[in-house]
């Protein structure tokens, strides 16, 4: 037995050593800048963008291959925010800021497609085939992706009304914060 578990002991210390430096010489290096861009995303993964989440369309904001005004659910700060941090101007004159929305499916249209359950990129969206779904409001970004697939209309998205619990005070910038 004591063979057994000193041979096990040996094999683990020696995959370790393999696995520890396989992951310092195999590293790939990452760009500090799609980091800190990726991190001034919002982090919804619509894919909104055209992106298939925020990694990518930080990656392309990186390489300069995407307007700063591609997250249409991060509005005009996001787009300002990108704009300083890469040292470019930003036209927001076609920009509409949008409030905060979710989808509601309308019981008396669903057919139980499913199709926009296939569709949610948060699994916002509960239900079975030939059974009404339901959203769940608390999950839903408001990217609108289901309403666009839905054959018979039976979504559709509504603003989410301003109450204490969804009211967010406006972070100050830094050149108006007293010291």
């Amino acid at each position: 037995m004591l063979i057994a578990v000193g041979s096990l002991t040996v094999m683990g210390i020696a995959l370790g050593g393999i696995l520890g430096a396989a992951a310092r010489f195999l590293a790939v290096e990452e760009n500090p800048l799609e980091e800190e861009l990726k991190a001034m995303l919002p982090g919804s993964q619509c894919g909104q963008c055209g992106y298939v989440g925020c990694g990518q369309a930080a990656a392309a904001l990186a390489k300069d291959e995407a307007p700063v005004t591609l997250c249409p659910p991060g509005g005009r700060a996001v787009a300002e925010a990108l704009a300083k941090k890469l040292g470019v101007t930003a036209d927001l004159s076609e920009h509409e800021e949008k409030v905060p929305q979710y989808a509601v499916v309308r019981e008396e249209f669903c057919v139980g497609c499913t199709l926009c359950i296939k569709e949610c990129s948060v699994d916002a969206i509960v239900g079975a085939n030939k059974l009404m779904h339901s959203v769940i409001v608390e999950a839903c970004h408001g990217c609108g992706k289901c309403v666009k697939v839905c054959p018979t209309e039976a979504i559709e998205m509504r603003n989410v009304a301003e109450t204490l619990g969804t009211w967010h005070w406006a972070k100050p910038e830094a050149e108006h914060v007293l010291h």
